[in-house]
């Protein structure tokens, strides 16, 4: 049996003449012919994505977006236009490049404040709206940060998560998206000048401020705190847009009172029975922003502000039913797995919806007030072979809810 030569299969380097060969079943490969074809099949692979990333941008159009959001959202037909616009225009803005040869004029980003009342669906939109991007996208909650070399973490981490939603690529980081939730909980804790440090609140803000506007920042890959032997990340923010949510609980009081001082003179009753008293969000303006706590710099960097109305009972009820992922279907599929048709009663529907508006809690009170209705059937039904259908009736819900003592809560 003829003995193979040792040498490259690629380029026909003998064993001498490389440092490693490497011996396949027939052939042989050397070390200069490996780190060369590594190098090729990485820069094949990054222009395929770039190459896709570009195909992709003009996909979605605003009513598209909307449409889709439809089908999970119920109602908050403005804060959905203004989400739709400002993801389209992001589209545009990444894919400047294209034609920034004949005109110099460059499109700056606008990132988003939204306001809404606790369970008006501000992070169910952030969400849903994330399943359709082509670009990275992350949820980060603003309660958790703190200024930098104080407990918490910094706001650095923000960008930590968008690059593990990357799958640490940092090409698509930088064209991402991300929601920060809860920011009104990072607002002035106080005007009153004072010893201490608000290193949770106006400190959070400030240092926000660079990442908003667009900085190169050194991250921590994988989160957590800075060390001076750590490996970091340089992220370009530039081009990732911000999209700020939170319930900023009280601001209708500012809002009313400014409305209130605003309204004087011979037209004033007129303007004051013009005013929807039920939902003052509407009038919101960066001014009362201002008053609740946020510095004028933050809000300056936060150009789009939209509100989100509160859920009436129509609202809730629809909530219930009609989104593809609702309640109700949730709990049908989960009783399907067993074999168990399931029906809620028109009655059943409606005691439901009025404890939610009781509660005050929005969207997020139906879920509490369906599982104290709903645990004793999900215990029970998977043991009884016999039951092939269940109708939840307003006697039957009634019953469940009182069980566990739920109806001597008070509103808040």
């Amino acid at each position: 049996m003829e003995r193979i030569k040792e040498k490259c299969s690629f380029c026909g380097r003998s064993k001498k003449e490389t440092a490693i060969l490497i011996a396949g079943l027939d052939a042989f490969i050397c070390d200069m012919c490996v780190t060369q074809a590594n190098q090729i099949v990485s820069e094949e692979l990054a222009e395929r994505s770039t190459g896709s990333a570009k195909q992709e941008l003009n996909l979605l159009k605003p009513i598209e977006i909307k449409a889709h959001l439809d089908e999970y959202v119920i109602g908050q037909d403005e804060a959905k236009k203004v989400l739709c616009v400002a993801v389209y225009n992001h589209y545009k803005r990444l894919s400047q490049k294209s034609f920034k040869k004949e005109d110099d004029t460059e499109i700056e980003k606008s990132n988003i404040i939204l306001v809404g009342e606790t369970g008006t669906g501000k992070t169910l939109l952030a969400k849903t709206i994330s399943k359709i991007l082509n670009v990275p996208f992350c949820i980060a909650d603003a309660t958790v940060l703190t200024e930098a070399g104080y407990v918490g973490e910094d706001v650095e981490s923000i960008l930590a998560r968008l690059l593990q939603a990357a799958d640490y690529n940092v090409e698509a980081a930088q064209r991402g998206i991300v929601f920060i939730d809860e920011v009104d909980k990072i607002a002035r804790k106080s005007d009153n000048p004072s010893i201490t440090r608000d290193v949770s609140g106006e400190g959070v803000q400030q240092g926000l401020l660079k990442l908003l506007e667009g900085a190169t920042v050194n991250v921590p890959p994988q989160g957590g705190r800075k060390h001076p032997e750590q490996k970091m990340v340089s992220i370009d923010t530039r081009n990732i847009l911000f999209i700020c949510g939170g319930a900023f609980d009280g601001i209708d009081k500012k809002i009313a009172r400014r409305m209130q001082s605003q309204t004087m003179g011979y037209t004033a009753s007129k303007d004051l029975n013009a005013v929807d008293k039920d939902n003052f969000l509407k009038y919101i303006s960066p001014v009362d922003l201002k008053s609740f706590g946020l510095i004028p710099e933050l809000i300056g960097r936060l150009p789009v502000l939209s509100h989100l109305d509160p859920l009436d009972a129509d609202a809730l009820k629809r909530i219930l039913s009609e989104p593809k992922n609702s309640l109700i279907k949730q709990y049908q599929k989960l009783f399907l797995m067993d074999s168990v048709s399931l029906k809620f009663e028109e009655d059943a529907i409606d005691f439901i919806v009025g404890k939610a508006i009781e509660f005050k809690l929005g969207a997020r009170g139906l879920r509490s007030i369906c599982e104290a209705i709903m645990t004793d059937l999900m215990f029970d039904i998977p043991s009884e072979k016999d039951i092939k259908a269940v109708s939840i009736s307003l006697e039957f819900a009634k019953s469940k809810f009182d069980k566990l003592k739920l109806s001597q809560l008070k509103a808040a």
